[in-house]
């Protein structure tokens, strides 16, 4: 089909929204590694990981082969609200390029959270009420996770309790506000509310905080108060599984003018937003039904998959979550503070680790001011002001349709626009004040990270 009468945006239908979440696992040959219980170095138990997670997430957590999980109506319904979301062709961007590339982007921020985040927040808060809790426990970077947390729980009436990392709460003050509007408690990470949060402050004087440091705080108060249990917003397998509805309504939307991308680009902390676009041409490509070009991109300050290490250990800071085997720079690793708080984690999800390490997906890392550099360029020809994180994406898909304007090569390129970046304008203040700046730890930065790694007996 000629792709000469492709709108500017491709809409679906309510009827289009999946019915199904895609259960990436299910066609892996190579599964990704279980979590470990720590103490005894063995694969967590669903007992065991019922007293941090609800149960029915831990169903969703532990289940590897089931390839299609039924979404409750109550989420579906919930998702009319704000889905199908559009799949927009730049038409604008490719011309400022003047590039033969064909360029599309997934468009996830037209909700009030601002984000992707909100597919899996609905998803655990429904599971969280329908077992009759009281609240939850979670903690947030940049916020966006943190805000749709908020406004899932305020739908189903449970209390959120949120661990907002330090440089993020400082920095986005309204995106706070937000969360406090919709019920939520906010406190900045590492705080003194908490054990592992005063020993993390007591070790790191000033410390502006971290992902890692926030998840121990938020599981601690989730393991110390009945009725509680902790969510997460990105890394874990349930996430992927929630947010796979983007890239199952990605595939629907090209498959309606017959388009098949040739690469599709992501940007990468944790892995929810990635590894929930690239769910299903992935399962295609692992069942040797089409082949794509899938790639990660995750900030230089923060390069877990490119210069981090394959092994097990801590998902958090304090040590006191389940070992993950993930591509890590080590769990006391914290990044310098950059405006793209949602990346600033130090590992990575097992399942998109298990992909990269099977050669399956390639990565990149890419600096700050090049990221924004890319956001303003979008922001001026496309009309969306983009987040810092989904500007990573952004970064690598500009790149690579320059180089098809040097090839003459017209492939079509996918992207995740995960977000807005209403919220961070603090930091296009300092792009555009010139005051910004890119920090790129040394090998000796990481080193002392990676020499950390917990010992696992009989795991290499």
């Amino acid at each position: 089909m000629s792709t000469s009468n492709i709108p500017y945006k491709i809409y679906l239908s309510e009827n289009e929204i999946p019915k199904a979440w895609y259960n990436l696992r299910a066609d892996m040959k190579n599964k990704p590694a279980p979590l470990l219980n720590p103490g005894t170095g063995q694969p967590l138990t669903a007992e065991e990981m019922s007293g941090i997670f609800c149960e029915e997430l831990v169903a969703q957590e532990l289940d590897n082969d089931t390839a299609f999980i039924e979404i409750p109506e109550d989420i579906r319904s919930f998702y009319k609200m704000y889905r199908p979301s559009p799949l927009v062709r730049a038409y604008c961007l490719e011309e400022k390029l003047g590039t033969p590339a064909k360029i599309y982007y997934k468009f996830e921020g037209n909700n009030t959270s601002g984000s992707h985040k909100l597919n899996s927040a609905v998803a655990q808060a429904y599971y969280a009420k329908k077992q009759g809790l009281k609240g939850v426990t979670t903690e947030t970077g940049a916020g966006q996770w943190g805000t749709a947390l908020s406004m899932a729980c305020s739908y189903f009436g449970l209390d959120c309790r949120v661990y907002m990392v330090k440089c993020s709460y400082e920095q986005k003050p309204f995106r706070r506000e937000v969360m406090r509007t919709y019920g939520a408690q906010v406190t900045p990470s590492p705080s003194d509310t908490t054990e592992v949060g005063r020993k993390i402050l007591a070790e790191h004087p000033g410390t502006t905080g971290s992902l890692g440091c926030a998840i121990s705080e938020a599981v601690e108060v989730a393991v110390s108060n009945p009725g509680y249990r902790y969510v997460l917003g990105s890394v874990l397998n349930q996430v992927l599984l929630h947010q796979s509805v983007i890239g199952l309504e990605t595939k629907t939307a090209l498959d309606k003018y017959g388009i098949k991308p040739d690469m599709i680009i992501g940007c990468a902390g944790g892995g929810s937003n990635l590894g929930g676009l690239i769910a299903p041409f992935m399962g295609e490509k692992l069942r040797g039904e089409a082949d794509y070009q899938i790639i990660a991109v995750e900030p230089a300050s923060c390069p877990s998959f490119t210069r981090g290490v394959f092994a097990y250990d801590f998902c958090d800071t304090g040590m006191i979550c389940p070992l993950a085997k993930m591509y890590t720079l080590g769990s006391g690793f914290i990044p310098s503070p950059s405006h793209a708080g949602g990346l600033r984690f130090h590992g990575m999800s097992t399942v998109l680790s298990q992909l990269y390490h099977d050669g399956l997906m390639e990565a990149r890392a890419v600096e700050q001011t090049a990221v924004f550099e890319a956001a303003e360029q979008f922001a001026r020809v496309e009309g969306i002001l983009p987040a810092p994180e989904s500007s990573h994406a952004i970064r690598v898909a500009i790149d690579e349709a320059l180089k098809c304007k040097e090839t003459g090569e017209a492939k079509t390129i996918v992207f995740g626009l995960t977000g807005t970046g209403y919220f961070d304008l603090y930091a296009y203040q300092q792009y555009n004040d010139g005051t910004m700046t890119d920090y790129i730890p040394t090998d000796e930065d990481l080193a002392r990270g990676i020499a950390a790694l917990p010992k696992v007996p009989g795991v290499e």
